[in-house]
């Protein structure tokens, strides 16, 4: 098995060295071919379709609700034009909602407000629009949503008439229902009052807020299309008429059935203003950071390639996605973010692999050693990224799959763009180096060691190289500052037992503080997260959530089969089923339940005698129940469904009313408990409303959640064994993907971030970025060629340190602009990638190299001495002999191996704490070392260790 590992790896090298070959010795090809494919994929984009429909991409494709709706509409199909019921609908359809509250008083029940009440009643049904082939011009009234031959009456604005009783106390309104003596409608207050107060005699004292709504005909595509312009309409009027200071003594909110739509639509939007100024935030960045005091040697151009290509690589990807069909929905907008920050980060290994290559090499060998050193890391990290996004493409929401599937693309075109594109351009910037010539000027300069009789400006701007005739000189080699403070400073300082103790303490704590975090998960994404923080939308979700929360769903039951409801024991089998739905916590009093059979069979008992019928046979009870019950006009006649020749009922439903649902937890619940009923009972019974299909993910966040971070966690270790070839290299891998999993879990749980589908999408990425960090170091470590674990702790974080800081710097910077989009969706983004991002950065360069030193490979067999500053004769000799080697290395690069016997002397005077005279011992050391480019080996100085 170990020998298959080993297999990959060595598979890896050889492929990549080839790789680095050819395109350092036909730059050209790989620059153009990537450019062109760029080209072709952006014009995929015009075929782009955007999806913005909240429950296809909240709701779980196969969730329970679809299933009950889809079992709804097979018995009770919606009749928009003709039979329309607002309390039986399937599908929330077209309409336009006003939720109103009084402006200088606590309660609506005044003459004044019902004045306005009719001017906001007339503003919308006098908001037309001009629609179809021949611009016909329509009013509310003209596509309304309608009951026999008239429109969904808002019967409540008929308290006019009697409003001026209501204020002077002759008249009392009555809770929950109503006749008005005037006009002779039932008002049902519950419909349309909010945070209704009433007295111990049940008449209402006092009316916070009110609610109107208007219902549009949506039975065809037509019709949505012709309901979706006139919710823009009322939008518009509405929010017109409230700004406008027209209304004196009352305040709107409005809402419309496309509102969701639109603001989420705007909202995942504002960010698109941004991806300018974080791609030039990060270039800048990336640029700065990989310039050095040596200007031939320095890459800022390389740096901002680094961004192009993976900006590059994105446009491909997204252009290639549409082109397959995928559709593009708004938090894709984050993805840009998040890849080039991937991208950034093959970056800085790559050029990190660069610096440790001997400078006298040709640049061709280079290259290839550079791609070979750095294959196994950009490859793990590409690997494990995709098959993080892989795992989410088996999520039940269409929102994740969508968005994993652009991001899995585009981490394949990073990968691919930076092996060609970028590496060209290495290739070109490795000629010119090679050539001494200035990185940004492309200027043959001249070495530090020749410059002296140069100007200042000279010396600090344009100096750089090395001297053909003196490649060895030290002035000409000088190291990275934080590749030597990795190594020298924060190697030395983990390698010291009280810091070591002090790490895990900190990480006990840590891990105490996410285990805590856990417990306070909250779950469901909350609508009003979906639009922008000054959306009209907010208010109406508030005013909503906060009045209208008492009695918010009418549900219905229904019973599907044929049953026999002449028969006594079926009637009680469906008062039973009745009365354990009204015993729920969830549902009201059976005053509000609404149950043909109760209705039916209670009249037919209490009016025996006067209406001399009896049904206790199927045909007395079928001809008494069409004759007396299921007349048109009554809604009654909406729940019964019979057999084409009407001789058999083959479905039935009642309505059921849920009470005092306050959040998204008791949805869950409440759902969770009706559906457990409806499965209890004897009957074939489901239970639906509209907005079950959107409460359905509040039940299947948690366990997705967690089935993809142990799905994931555990591809993700296979992978780090496949690739690291060490087995406790590979257990301390996926030790801090869990770890780091954990972390972001319990932490973004204290940041105030919901367990939901936004935050989902986020823990399945994370599942990938764990791995990129401590998978650097941990394959770092396992390929030192020394043998203490002091030893190899250093060299791991002078290999890769700087890439780390890089890279997690980078990333970060790239999503900050994330906070300026005042969304809540990408807030989600920005927090939970800069948790993953900083735990395992912290996991990579801190936790890992202390684990690693003590429970790691070679823990056990003699790594226990006490680590020491380098400092000492050997180590500068080291230094020197492996620059004269051709490399600015200190050890860690992979070019010649010096065994000379002065260096050897020196290890063993240094060890024996002997004085050793530095020139003199290094002064050997270089007039012995082999010709440059002879040999490969570890890099290691022979005898130091």
């Amino acid at each position: 098995m170990t020998c298959g590992i080993e297999c990959i790896d060595k598979w890896l090298t050889k492929a990549f060295y080839r790789l680095g070959l050819v395109v350092a010795k036909h730059p050209g090809y790989f620059l153009l071919v990537p450019v062109f494919l760029t080209a072709i994929c952006i014009t995929g984009f015009q075929r782009v379709k955007f999806e913005i429909d909240p429950e296809y991409l909240f709701s779980p494709e196969q969730g329970p609700g679809k299933t009950e709706r889809a079992i709804v509409e097979s018995y009770f199909k919606m009749n928009y034009s003709s039979l329309f019921n607002p309390t039986r609908i399937t599908r929330p359809g077209r309409f336009g909602r006003v939720i109103v509250i009084p402006k200088q008083s606590d309660t609506m029940l005044s003459v004044e407000i019902w004045k306005e009440l009719r001017i906001l009643d007339d503003i919308i049904r006098n908001a037309s629009i001009t629609w179809g082939p021949e611009n016909t011009a329509y009013k509310y009234d003209d596509i309304c949503a309608r009951w026999i031959d008239q429109c969904f009456p808002n019967d409540i604005l008929n308290l006019d008439y009697v409003m001026n009783d209501v204020v002077n106390g002759s008249l009392k309104l009555t809770f929950p229902i109503m006749f008005n003596p005037v006009t002779w409608d039932a008002h049902t207050f519950p419909v349309y009052f909010g945070g209704t107060e009433t007295d111990e005699d049940g008449l209402i004292t006092r009316v916070p807020a009110l609610q109107l709504v208007y219902f549009i005909t949506a039975d065809t595509k037509a019709q949505d299309e012709r309901g979706s312009l006139w919710e823009e309409a009322f939008l518009d009027a509405v929010g017109k008429a409230e700004d406008s200071g027209r209304f004196s003594h009352i305040s709107t909110a409005r809402f419309g059935s496309r509102t969701l739509d639109i603001e989420l639509e705007n909202n995942t939007r504002t960010v698109v203003p941004y991806f300018s100024s974080a791609f030039i935030l990060m270039a800048v960045f990336s640029v700065v950071t990989c310039m050095m005091t040596d200007w031939v040697r320095s890459k800022p151009l390389l740096g901002l390639m680094g961004n192009v290509s993976a900006a590059m690589a994105t446009i491909a990807a997204f252009g290639c996605a549409v082109y397959v069909g995928i559709p593009f929905i708004g938090i894709n907008f984050v993805s840009p973010f998040l890849m080039c920050s991937i991208g950034i980060d093959d970056t800085f290994v790559m050029l990190a692999a660069w610096r440790r290559t001997p400078v006298t090499m040709d640049v061709p060998e280079r290259l290839a050693r550079t791609l070979s050193d750095a294959a196994v890391s950009i490859t793990i990290t590409s690997v494990t990224d995709i098959v993080s996004f892989c795992i989410g493409k088996f999520s039940p929401f269409p929102a994740i799959q969508i968005f994993c599937l652009y991001s899995g693309f585009a981490v394949c075109f990073i990968f691919v763009w930076h092996l060609t594109f970028f590496s060209a351009c290495m290739a070109i910037a490795g000629y010119a180096e090679h050539s001494n010539r200035h990185s940004i000027t492309c200027l043959k300069v001249k070495p530090v060691s020749m410059s002296d009789k140069e100007s200042w400006l000279y010396r600090v701007f344009c100096s750089g190289g090395v001297n053909p005739k003196d490649p060895g000189n030290p002035r000409d080699n000088p190291d990275n500052a934080i590749m030597v403070w990795c190594r020298d400073s924060l190697g030395w300082a983990l390698n010291q037992w009280y810091v070591k103790i002090m790490v895990l303490l900190v990480f006990a704590g840590y891990l105490a503080g996410a285990l805590y975090g856990t417990t306070t998960i909250q779950e469901g994404l909350q609508r009003r997260k979906l639009s922008r923080a000054d959306s009209y939308s907010i208010e109406f979700y508030d005013r909503d959530d906060f009045y209208f929360r008492e009695f918010p769903y009418r549900i219905q039951v229904i019973i599907a089969g044929e049953l026999d409801y002449w028969d006594v024991d079926v009637q009680n089998e469906i008062e039973n089923l009745t009365k354990a739905f009204e015993n729920s916590t969830f549902i009201s009093s059976p005053l509000y339940t609404e149950s043909w059979v109760r209705s039916f069979v209670n009249y037919v008992n209490r009016n025996q005698e006067e209406l001399n019928v009896t049904i206790d046979t199927r045909e007395t009870f079928l001809q008494t129940l069409n004759d007396l019950w299921l007349f048109k006009p009554n809604p009654f006649s909406l729940d019964v469904k019979f057999n084409d020749d009407g001789t058999k009922i083959v479905a039935s439903r009642f309505m059921i009313q849920a009470v005092n649902i306050s959040d998204g937890n008791m949805e869950k619940d409440m759902v969770r408990e009706l559906r457990k009923i409806a499965h209890e009972s004897p009957l074939n019974v489901s239970v639906f409303h509209p907005y079950f299909v959107f409460f359905d993910q509040f039940e299947l966040v948690r366990p997705t959640s967690i089935q993809s971070m142990v799905v994931g966690g555990a591809t993700m270790m296979l992978i780090s064994f496949l690739f690291i070839p060490n087995v406790l290299c590979s257990l301390w891998v996926a030790f801090s993907i869990v770890s780091i999993e954990l972390g972001v879990v319990g932490y973004m749980a204290l940041w105030g971030v919901n367990l939901d589908t936004i935050s989902m999408v986020n823990l399945i990425m994370c599942i990938g970025f764990s791995v990129d960090f401590t998978a650097h170091i941990c394959y770092a470590y396992m390929s030192s060629g020394a043998t203490r674990p002091a030893d190899r702790v250093r060299e791991s974080l002078y290999a890769l340190g700087l890439p780390i800081m890089q890279g997690a710097i980078s990333t970060v910077l790239g999503v900050s602009a994330l906070i300026l989009a005042g969304s809540y969706i990408f807030m989600v983004f920005f927090k939970m990638i800069f948790l993953v991002i900083v735990f395992g950065a912290l996991h990579g360069m801190i936790l890992l190299p202390v684990l690693l030193s003590l429970f790691g490979p070679g823990a056990c067999g003699g790594g226990s001495r006490k680590a020491r500053r380098p400092s000492t004769a050997a180590d500068d000799c080291s230094k020197s002999a492996a620059q004269l080697a051709g490399g600015n290395n200190n050890g860690a690069a992979r070019g010649p191996v010096l065994h000379t016997a002065p260096v050897a002397a020196a290890a063993r005077l240094w060890r024996s704490g002997q004085a050793v005279p530095r020139r003199r011992v290094c002064q050997q050391a270089v007039r012995r070392q082999p010709e440059a480019g002879q040999g490969h080996g570890s890099g290691h100085v022979g005898g130091l260790e």
